[in-house]
């Protein structure tokens, strides 16, 4: 006995509805995953954000530290300096002893400057490398969807 047609029409209405529901159920939850998926990885993002000012306030705490030290240091040179200057008993003396004081000052500058030079370095490495990584998992993940 074949259907009749408002018996085939139901039938259909009916598969259209529940295609329909399917549907909407698989699209409902593809974007839950979706939102899931970038809650996790903005987490990430911000995590990696905080770890990177972590680091540069580190950085910028020692090298705050060592700009002190050296300047204790340098303070107390040129006190000393200035004690030896007024000891001196001669021009001749006072000369030397000047020439030498400048050219410890000079190399003592440098190496400071080299210091804080690498100082500078490692906090800039270790402040990048947080958001770097994040960068390169973000690039893999869109090389893998290609």
């Amino acid at each position: 006995m074949a259907a009749t047609g408002p018996e085939t029409l139901k039938t259909t209405v009916d598969q259209f509805a529940a295609a329909g529901n399917q549907a909407f159920k698989d699209s409902v939850e593809k974007s839950l995953s979706a939102f899931g998926e970038i809650n996790v990885h903005s987490k990430k993002n911000l995590e990696a954000v905080v770890a990177s000012m972590t680091a540069a306030t580190k950085g910028a705490e020692a090298l705050g530290a060592q700009a002190m030290a050296f300047s204790k240091r340098n303070l107390e040179d040129h006190a000393a300096a200035a004690r030896s200057l007024t000891a001196a008993k001669s021009v001749q003396e006072v000369v030397e002893l000047q020439t030498a004081w400048a050219k410890g000052a000079m190399e003592s500058y440098i190496a400071e400057m080299t210091r804080a030079s690498e100082t500078v370095a490692a906090s800039v490495k270790a402040t990048f490398q947080p958001i770097n990584e994040r960068v390169t998992a973000f690039v893999e993940r869109i090389q893998a969807g290609r």
